[in-house]
């Protein structure tokens, strides 16, 4: 009997040993046979999809996933789908993708792989297709944008304290990618951030067409500096904006990331979306097999939306804590970036506005988005629907 037991124990030993790790930890959560796919429109020059390509890698090292696959300069067309496609058909489990124009290839290979989630970035239709394995996702970027208007806003302060033009010559230039609403939203936003400390200031907004178009965004900026713009931000990808900036000397706020490496004399903060949570929120889901809901949006709370670190040799001075100020407020509810008491449309603060929110070809208006007196973005679906243009912000071209 007392031999019996020995070797019982001996066996309790063994197994014990066998799961435990060399160091003698237990070992991390089984991640073999989960497989990761991620679809970017560009490569690491782009701003944009660096962002996206550093959070997929951070995500999978964080979680011990080796067996992901990032596919870069895949166009807005056809290549998509069959990019998609050739993920879900070679074992990925998870399938993400981070431009506007990616939806539809991305909903269609959904319908054809309906054992593999596809995740969407930007897009707007997961709450209308009611596809279970397909699903939108963004963030409350109009508070990170509003947050790097604040820093722009008191930069202009100190350039008119310092004399180098008036109050009334305090004006802005933006470049966009297109006019649609999450351009739209983001540059609002920034100026809203802007006019709370500097309420003299306007803007001008050029778009390129593009989401990616170095030679269009570096002209656009070279523009808007010799319409007398004070200081430039940007809704696009390249390093255009920021060198023109350096270039002309003129203080720069730009998106997704630091691009102080082309403008150490003029670059002062950028606002981002970090997609990590994102990207381990949905691959927990998979591999637990927990529900991924059709919209998702990502806040300040969840670490979602970032300021870069910003550049206090470029930056006026007290700039970090009125970014902390407003930061504070937004946490706690009592300041609302679309306040309809801050901004108004042809002289008029307005008090009701239909959004298009389900987006149906014809772009019907279909949904109140303000109550509170503000106007609720993000909250009926996650990508942006803010598409109003308000006083104190002219257009130069809109053919796109």
């Amino acid at each position: 009997m007392k031999k019996f037991l020995a070797i019982v124990l001996s066996l309790l030993m063994i197994a014990a040993l066998a799961a435990c790790t060399g160091n003698g930890k237990t070992p991390e959560p089984e991640t073999k046979g989960i497989k990761v796919g991620f679809i970017c429109l560009h490569d690491e020059n782009s701003t944009y999809d660096l962002n996206f390509i550093n959070a997929a890698k951070g995500a999978c090292e964080k979680l011990g996933i080796t067996d992901y696959v990032i596919k870069t300069n895949i166009p807005e067309g056809q290549e998509c789908y069959d990019t998609a496609a050739d993920m879900a058909a070679n074992g990925c489990s998870i399938v993400f993708a981070d431009s506007f124009g990616h939806e539809d290839y991305m909903i269609q290979a959904a319908k054809e792989f309906p054992n593999v989630h596809f995740c969407h970035s930007t897009g707007t239709k997961a709450h209308t297709e009611n596809l279970p394995n397909y699903h939108n996702a963004f963030a409350a970027i109009y508070e990170g944008r509003y947050l790097a208007g604040v820093a722009a806003g008191m930069k202009l302060n100190e350039m008119i304290a310092a004399g180098k033009f008036t109050a009334e010559e305090a004006k802005i230039g933006y470049i966009g990618a297109f006019t649609y609403a999450e351009v739209v939203s983001g540059y609002t936003s920034f100026f809203l951030g802007a006019r709370s400390v500097c309420p003299s200031a306007t803007m001008e907004v050029t778009f390129t067409g593009s989401w990616y178009d170095e030679t269009a965004e570096k002209e656009g900026a070279v523009k808007l500096i010799s319409d007398g713009c004070k200081l430039i931000s940007q809704h696009a990808d390249s390093m255009g904006a920021p060198s023109a900036c350096e270039s002309a000397g003129v203080p720069n706020v730009s998106y997704n990331g630091s691009t102080i490496k082309v403008g150490a004399n003029t670059y002062i903060i950028s606002s981002r979306i970090d997609w990590e949570p994102y990207y381990e929120f949905c691959i927990k889901a998979v591999m637990n097999g927990e529900t991924i809901p059709a919209d998702w949006t990502g806040t300040i709370s969840t670490n979602s939306v970032q300021l870069t670190e910003l550049n206090t040799a470029v930056a006026a001075e007290g700039t970090q804590a009125a970014i902390d100020e407003a930061k504070a407020a937004l946490v706690a509810g009592t300041l609302h970036v679309f306040d309809t008491a801050n901004f108004t449309v042809n002289g008029e603060h307005l008090t009701s506005y239909l959004a298009d929110v389900d987006t149906d070809d014809a772009f019907t208006p279909d949904t109140e988005v303000i109550k509170d007196g503000y106007f609720h973005e993000s909250e009926f679906r996650s990508a942006p629907y803010f598409d109003i243009a308000i006083d104190g912000i002219t257009l130069l071209n809109t053919a796109f």
